[in-house]
């Protein structure tokens, strides 16, 4: 299958189920002004513990550049397999504190928690330092794939800032960062069904805030942002350093 034809089809992958074109389905999303999305740009996954027709798929997609939001630890717990043709970057983004999953006592402090994620996107300085450094990656040339372990919340905010830069509406952003609920629902299940059998179902009960997408921690980041930059392009320049030659690639790939 050409190239071609797999950019006018979602892409679904056995091995990682929350993997998708940054731009959508389809003509790729709209945008504010009448546009779209370039599709086969960008693309967003889970971890990559891939088959080799799963990776075969993505070397087939003309990505070149596999960017893992992962800590150190996650990437020696589950190494990435090799996509052919492209070239491996790591940028540790902070993510989820796993030391503190264990003591979670309810479901509120696994609410609070994920809120701490998703502030710390923009009041943290060394994950906005790293996210800049993201950002700075994909504006190279080629497609370029990024993730983190579950694909939903590192990966979903680097996600929803370049849908904001190719101008994208802000709830058209939100359902799209929502998917993550559809495309990774197999993935989820079985996490839930490994905490039922080892910890019980009050755990599960416990965790289930934790390993899902929530329109309410996207607009978490949202709120920070406007309370400490006023807006998300000032964040983008003034939060993560990014100039006008970085946006101004990023753009160009995006429209």
């Amino acid at each position: 299958m050409t190239s071609e034809r797999f950019a006018e089809e979602l892409v679904r992958l056995a091995s990682a189920d929350n993997f998708r074109d940054v731009a959508g389905t389809g003509a790729g999303h709209p945008t504010v002004d009448g546009g779209r999305v370039r599709r086969g740009v960008f693309f967003r996954a889970n971890e990559l513990r891939l088959t080799d027709a799963d990776a075969a798929t993505i070397a087939d997609l003309g990505v070149t550049c596999v960017v893992d939001l992962r800590s150190s630890h996650e990437v020696e717990l589950h190494p990435d397999v090799e996509v052919p043709g492209a070239r491996w970057e790591h940028v540790d983004v902070l993510g989820i504190p796993m030391d503190q999953m264990s003591s979670l006592p309810d479901r509120e402090a696994a609410v609070a928690m994920m809120e701490r994620v998703y502030v710390g996107f923009v009041e943290e300085p060394a994950t906005r330092a790293a996210l800049g450094r993201v950002l700075t990656i994909l504006a190279g040339e080629g497609a370029h794939l990024f993730h983190c372990s579950a694909g939903k919340d590192r990966t979903g905010w680097t996600a929803a800032l370049l849908l904001h830069l190719a101008g994208v509406a802000d709830d058209v952003i939100e359902a799209d960062y929502l998917l993550t609920n559809e495309y990774a629902a197999a993935s989820r299940a079985a996490v839930l069904d490994t905490i039922v059998e080892n910890l019980g179902p009050d755990k599960a009960e416990v965790y289930a805030p934790v390993l899902v997408a929530d329109a309410d921690y996207l607009r978490t980041s949202y709120a920070a942002v406007r309370a400490r930059y006023g807006t998300l392009d000032a964040y983008l320049r003034q939060g993560l350093g990014l100039g006008d030659d970085v946006l101004g690639a990023l753009r160009a790939k995006l429209r």
